[in-house]
């Protein structure tokens, strides 16, 4: 049996592109302060894909920065549309790519989320909300679960 999923996509722009391979169980939902922070959202969902299963074309930016582990963490972007792609360790074993630009991110279900200390404390209620099919002036909807 087969675990590996194959993810690929692009930036807004299109000038750069990611595909590659992982577990499944390496898709992860991290709620540590600096992805809430980069995202400007309460979690963001990643693949951990190792260095060896993942392309990327395209010309990169990247940011460093020393995270609360005290552990230094690129942040690689693209520095035309400001797409966030990645963060990856210093010495390129592996990168945490975000799933937002991916075409499977709708099949891309976290395994487990990291970083619980720091979530928001309102993520268990999120489904008690008023949901919209568009924008906040659309026809409300009606989540089946």
């Amino acid at each position: 049996m087969n675990n590996q999923i194959e993810v690929n996509g692009n930036c807004h722009c299109g000038k750069i592109k990611i595909s590659g391979k992982c577990e499944q169980g390496m898709v992860v939902a991290c709620h540590c302060t600096d992805c809430q922070q980069f995202s400007g959202a309460p979690f963001r969902p990643v693949v951990i894909i190792k260095k060896d299963d993942i392309i990327i074309e395209g010309q990169v930016t990247e940011y460093s920065k020393i995270a609360d582990s005290g552990n230094e963490r690129i942040q690689g972007f693209c520095g035309t549309c400001g797409c966030q792609l990645y963060a990856r360790a210093p010495d390129k074993s592996v990168f945490n790519v975000r799933t937002g630009f991916l075409k499977q991110q709708h099949t891309l279900t976290p395994a487990k989320h990291i970083f619980g200390q720091s979530k928001v404390a309102w993520i268990e209620k999120i489904l008690e909300g008023r949901w919209h099919v568009g924008g906040p002036d659309s026809n409300e909807m009606h989540l089946n679960f």
